[in-house]
This record gives structure tokens, C-alpha cells and sequence, in this order.
């Protein structure tokens, strides 16, 4: 009897994950073909010379060799690297950290019209970002643009100054500006995680005399830790495959000097468009830097995971 009771449950157990699968298969197949072929014959296409799909003329390390010590390879791909991270760097401190206040401040008990605000605050992030780029490049223009005459009206015209021009201050522009269009994006995130914490804990804080810093430290910012962490990998994953907002506000050659040009730009410069001044595209080239990218991104978002699961334990025991 047991036996068969065993034999009829592992059949319906079958029979239901067979059910489910049919389900998955589609999923699974366009994820395969749009996805999981293209990352792996970008691995390929990054040891061969030619960019054809049948093309078998192998050089090994080669492309990567030459992208990490030619001098001149290795000159746009380490600025570019560099300048990638502070891209992503300017998203953490000003994206993140307004997110985070935006939301506690959403939170706040008696606060009128907060659906108003989390609109206002929401709706950049529908834009397009090609939109919104062109945009921000018209009202940075130090001639007429917006902010010029703003600032003319009220005295301060020497601030009018050319922030996409000056290879001092473009890719700092750009990123306070793409930083500004995300911003809705972590804010409803943390608002969501702070909607989770029990409002017993924060009511034992006041109880023991805790002030708005220390409950915020000690309470808040700990509970948020798993919602940081998501926060942190989705910017970093974003921040290292961004491409159109620069593409929108200078242009594929990273302008001023390639000091806004980071690592989408490169790879579509290198690999898609062609580089000055012979502009004809080198696929392998341009797979090299895209599986460096990709191994990078695949190594931080592990390591935040880790990070961050090991916070939560902590906090379990």
C-alpha cells in the first residue's frame, strides 16, 4: 500500500511539473534565441577575427590582448572603463541617496498629496531617454538655452557655461541628468520597502528616546538592506549598458575628447559603428569588450548578492 501510494504520488508529481513545462517551453525558447545565443556567440565571435558567423579564423586571446596593452586600444577602453565608474558613482550618491529621502518623506504620516508627488517624481522615468537627453541638451545651451537665460534674468550669467562643452564638466552633466530621469525608479522601490518595516519597531525606538537619525540608522537603514541591494545591482547593471543618453547629449565618440565616453559607447563605436578614422566595425573587438563587460557585471552583481544575503542573516540570528 505504501508503495503504491508513493508510485501514484510521484506520477501526479509528474504529471504536474509535465503540465507546467509546457507552459515554460515558450519562454524558455525565446529567451534562448534572443538571449542565451547571442551572449554565448558574443563570447565566441570575441576569439575570431572576422565577424561572419561561419568564420573560423581563430586568434585566441588576441582581441583581448590587444584591448587591454595596444596603446591605443588600451587608452580608450581603460577611459572608458573610468569613466564608467564614476558614471555609475555619480547614479549611487545622488540617485540613491535622493530615493531614499524622497521616499521617507512620502512616508511621513499626514502628508497631503503624496500620490501627487510620487507622480511628479515618477514621471521622467517615462520618458524616452533620447527624448529626454535632447531635451536637457537644448536647456543646457549656453547661448539660449533655458538655464542661460534663467540665469542672465537673475544676474548669475556667469554660470552660463558650456556644461557639455567643457570636457571638465559633460560627463558629470550627463550623469546628474540621467540621474535625474531614473530617480522615480529606486524611490518607489525603497517607499515599498519601508511600507514592509512594522511600525511597532519605530514606536519602541520612540519609546526609548531614539531621535529621527538614530531610528533612521539604526532601524530603517538596516531593514532597507536587501532593497539597497537590488537598488545597487540594477544601477550598476544599468549604469555599465548605457549608451543613449550619451548618444543623445554628445555623441558616440564620448565629446568632449572622449571624456563622456564610456563602455556602451566604445562597444558600439568599436564594434557596430566603426572608429576615426578608418570606421570600419571590428566585431571581435567589439565582442572582447562586451564579454569583458559582461564578466564584470556578472562578478559585482555577485558580490552585492552575497553582501547583502549575508547582511540579512545577520539580522535573522
Amino acid at each position: 500500500m505504501i508503495s503504491q501510494y508513493r508510485q501514484r504520488t510521484f506520477q501526479q508529481r509528474t504529471n504536474t511539473a509535465f503540465k507546467w513545462s509546457v507552459y515554460l517551453v515558450p519562454a524558455l525558447l525565446i529567451y534562448t534565441v534572443f538571449m542565451a545565443f547571442p551572449l554565448f556567440d558574443s563570447v565566441r565571435l570575441s576569439f575570431f577575427k572576422s565577424g561572419s558567423f561561419l568564420s573560423r579564423d581563430f586568434i585566441g586571446f588576441d582581441n583581448y590582448n590587444r584591448l587591454f596593452f595596444d596603446k591605443q586600444n588600451a587608452l580608450r577602453f581603460w577611459s572608458a572603463f573610468g569613466n564608467t565608474w564614476y558614471f555609475f558613482f555619480i547614479h549611487m550618491v545622488v540617485q540613491n541617496i535622493l530615493g531614499i529621502l524622497f521616499a521617507i518623506l512620502l512616508m511621513e504620516k499626514g502628508l497631503k498629496g503624496s500620490g501627487i508627488y510620487r507622480t511628479i517624481i515618477f514621471i521622467p522615468a517615462t520618458l524616452a531617454v533620447l527624448v529626454t537627453g535632447y531635451l536637457w541638451k537644448l536647456i543646457l545651451n549656453p547661448q539660449w538655452g533655458a538655464l542661460a537665460v534663467l540665469l542672465k534674468s537673475i544676474g548669475l550669467e556667469q554660470l552660463s557655461l558650456p556644461w557639455l562643452g567643457d570636457a571638465r564638466y559633460a560627463l558629470t552633466t550627463v550623469s546628474l541628468v540621467s540621474a535625474w530621469q531614473w530617480v522615480g525608479m529606486p524611490t518607489m522601490m525603497f517607499l515599498a520597502g519601508l511600507q514592509n518595516i512594522s511600525d511597532d519597531m519605530y514606536e519602541v525606538a520612540e519609546i526609548a528616546g531614539a531621535n529621527k537619525w538614530q531610528t533612521f540608522w539604526f532601524i530603517t537603514l538596516p531593514l532597507l538592506r536587501p532593497v539597497i541591494g537590488i537598488v545597487t545591482i540594477l544601477t550598476f547593471v544599468g549604469n555599465f549598458n548605457a549608451f543613449d543618453v550619451v548618444f543623445a547629449m554628445e555623441n558616440v565618440n564620448g565629446a568632449p575628447l572622449y571624456s563622456t565616453d564610456i563602455m556602451g559607447t566604445l562597444f558600439y563605436r568599436v564594434g557596430i559603428a566603426g572608429q576615426h578614422p578608418v570606421s570600419i566595425p571590428d566585431p571581435g573587438m567589439g565582442s572582447a569588450i562586451a564579454t569583458t563587460t559582461f564578466l564584470l557585471l556578472a562578478f559585482g552583481s555577485a558580490l552585492v548578492l552575497r553582501f547583502t544575503s549575508e547582511s540579512s542573516e545577520r539580522q535573522v540570528l
